[in-house]
């Protein structure tokens, strides 16, 4: 049993405040993106890490296996039968006496395969011997991170025949949905922020990672929406001060009066409205002719009640920002 447990690498939290409880009989599968936190949990659990919070406890006598998909600890020198059958010529499965080429019948070993060299198998067949001394280990619990690796499908299913047969608790990590879904009792879905859930089978936690996606991607919505809102204000801002310009930015002979800030250095400038330029003299640096906007000094004043500036032309290049 695991109370409260917490894990966190490299300052991220990778689960948290996590009970678990692997009784005879139940299969876990981890579910999780890379680096959620899968393996980690998974050694927290076979006792390899100690948690940062919360307590381990485990029955007296407990015996916990995890699977080597390493193949290393298999010794190339022997031969397939004494692989199988280190002492003898039968095996002990679940209190039963099993002759050796009947076991390896199980894992789908010819008879004359049992005195070739376990060097001349190929990585599925030494898979399946280990499988097979898997099941011949006294355990309580199994341990599998990533079984699947390089096995063929004779192999892949082997193994989920042993794994259903095994009458102790699991805990698997797979990429091997199929298999998952084949063996698991339940899983339990790591999202990478420290959340972990417990869902009935993979399909709901596909369901659950869906859904959570897609809330995520309406939360980003309204900030776009908001965006073309303020777009659309501006607009009608521009117009709206394109038609003050029509009755405000004339002299009485009707010459429209411009001037330049940079004329007057130290004055000061108040802007009462802003005016599309429908036609400009030349084309605007970095665009076509009419791809600016200009700003109407309309009224505007400086020191002694002079005038500043009647019509400012600003160019809006691509990339450029402007308060």
């Amino acid at each position: 049993m695991r109370e409260n447990i917490s894990k966190s690498l490299g300052g991220k939290t990778l689960f948290h405040d996590l009970d678990i409880v692997l009784s005879p009989g139940s299969r876990i599968g981890l579910l999780g993106l890379n680096g959620s936190g899968k393996t980690t949990l998974l050694r927290v659990l076979n006792g390899e890490l100690q948690p940062d919070t919360g307590s381990v406890s485990c029955a007296p006598g407990l015996q916990a296996v995890t699977f080597d998909q390493d193949r290393e600890q298999l010794d190339t020198s022997l031969t397939l039968y004494r692989a199988l059958a280190p002492q003898g010529d039968t095996v002990i499965y679940r209190d039963r006496p099993i002759h050796v080429a009947t076991w390896g019948k199980r894992f789908l070993f010819k008879h004359e395969q049992l005195t070739q060299p376990v060097s001349s198998l190929s990585g599925g067949e030494q898979a399946r011997i280990l499988i097979a001394q898997l099941m011949l280990r006294p355990a309580d619990i199994l341990f599998l991170d990533e079984p699947t690796n390089n096995l063929d499908i004779q192999t892949l299913e082997v193994l989920e025949e042993s794994l259903l047969e095994f009458p102790g608790a699991v805990v698997l990590i797979s990429h091997d949905r199929y298999l998952l879904d084949r063996v698991s009792t339940s899983v339990l879905g790591l999202d990478g922020g420290g959340e972990c859930v417990f869902y009935a089978d993979y399909p709901q936690w596909e369901e659950a990672r869906v859904a959570r996606e897609k809330a995520a991607a309406v939360k980003s919505k309204p900030r776009k929406q908001e965006t073309v809102c303020q777009a659309q204000k501006g607009e009608a801002f521009l117009q709206r001060a394109a038609r003050m310009g029509e009755h405000r930015g004339t002299d009485p002979g009707g010459r429209r009066e411009s001037r330049s800030l940079s004329d007057r250095p130290g004055r000061s400038f108040r802007s009462d409205g802003c005016a599309r330029i429908a036609e400009a003299d030349g084309p605007v640096r970095g665009g076509a002719a009419g791809s600016g906007y200009a700003l109407c000094a309309l009224g505007g004043t400086g020191r002694q009640g002079r005038p500043v500036a009647r019509v400012l032309a600003v160019a809006f290049n691509p990339g450029c920002r402007i308060s």
